[in-house]
């Protein structure tokens, strides 16, 4: 079974270098209305990205979001913001884990997420 995750969006072009740096992907096709993003090359296995345009802004919370674990957590927090992302509230530190809440230049939601021992824990 192949899983994909489609963010529904109004300017998917706009989004594409966004998501592509917060997933490690690239845009691999451009369909009428949707933009297809996979892992890139080196890249670990994750389900298609698919950005879906829609008419209709972003009204509330998104009730799913993704949470995304770099190997430099603060680095790609900072890498994110150069393209666009504005952070949602203080980093929390629960559970053995720091989290940053990011929303992309739309508005949608991502969690950046690091072990609290640092940011070079993130990946078994």
């Amino acid at each position: 079974m192949r899983v994909s995750v489609v963010l529904d969006c109004q300017a998917p072009d706009a989004l594409v270098p966004f998501w592509g740096a917060a997933l490690g992907y690239e845009l691999t096709e451009a369909l009428d209305g949707y933009r297809i993003l996979l892992p890139a090359p080196g890249q670990p296995v994750g389900p298609v990205f698919i950005l879906q345009q829609v008419s209709e802004p972003r009204r509330a919370k998104n009730r799913m979001h993704l949470d995304v674990h770099p190997g430099d957590a603060p680095a790609h927090i900072a890498r994110l913001e150069t393209l666009g992302a504005t952070r949602v509230g203080d980093r929390i530190d629960a559970h053995g884990v720091w989290w940053q809440v990011l929303a992309d230049p739309e508005g949608n939601e991502l969690c950046v997420v690091a072990h609290a021992t640092g940011p070079d824990q993130t990946e078994a």
